[in-house]
């Protein structure tokens, strides 16, 4: 199989971005896939917090931490690499990226390259669309629209989207499902995947005593969320099985 990297990540804040890579962390495990992770939220770490076992924080802007991770696509096992990219660093993040060689290797077939978009409400997050989407060459960009925390998307005129989305060709729209506000909060004090949540077991493994309402909740959300996955082929396009 063919390393793959997904970036997951926005210029704009507060749009959710860590909670996307959480989901496809989930997703992957729940499809017996081994993925590894890297946190750019330097030095304190968000995504390792939920997934310490899979999660290494990292300095993206800094050559060694570039290395530790583009360095050993080839060498590792785990061929499928997530990068969670703190807010603003997205397009400083690519331009290093491209500076680096990282996408003529891509090109080269050497890697499969995937964008994770996290899209806020305001047209200054569309405005990222005609920023990034060069990147990806067209293939493999997904614009995120995350309602997680009732994001509603109101600024958004119809056609401004539209004619943003005509410059994007070959872009996949992908929504990720508001969660119940209770469940979602219960999840992070919980501090463990969404799936471990689900299955009332504690960051040891041992039972836990979350609430069934809240647990029933999240099962149905994230159950939506493997749906929306599937339904782009997200397995496919990063294990090279996607014949799109």
């Amino acid at each position: 199989m063919k390393p793959a990297v997904l970036i997951v990540g926005a210029d704009k804040g507060g749009v959710g971005k860590t909670t996307v890579t959480r989901t496809v962390l989930d997703y992957l495990a729940s499809k017996n896939t081994l993925a590894r992770a890297f946190d750019s939220e330097f030095p304190r770490g968000t995504l390792k917090r939920f997934h310490p076992d899979v999660t290494e924080i990292v300095d993206i802007t800094q050559a060694p931490d570039q290395m530790k991770m583009l360095d050993t696509l080839s060498t590792s096992e785990v061929k499928i690499s997530l990068i969670d990219i703190r807010a603003g660093l997205l397009s400083s993040t690519l331009k290093a990226f491209t500076d680096i060689g990282f996408f003529d290797a891509v090109r080269a077939g050497e890697f499969n390259f995937l964008l994770f978009h996290i899209l806020g409400p305001s047209i200054s997050s569309l405005d990222e669309i005609t920023e990034v989407m060069p990147y990806t060459g067209g293939k493999n960009y997904f614009a995120v629209k995350n309602f997680i925390n009732e994001t509603s998307f109101f600024e958004w005129d119809p056609a401004i989207y539209d004619s943003y989305f005509k410059k994007a060709r070959g872009a996949v729209e992908v929504n990720i499902p508001k969660l119940n506000e209770m469940a979602f909060e219960q999840v992070e004090l919980s501090g463990v995947p969404f799936s471990t949540f689900i299955k009332n077991k504690n960051a040891q493994g041992h039972n836990a005593n979350y609430s069934l309402v809240l647990r029933g909740y999240t099962r149905t959300w994230l159950n939506q969320i493997i749906g929306e996955f599937d339904r782009v082929g997200l397995l496919d396009r990063l294990t090279d099985r996607a014949t799109g």
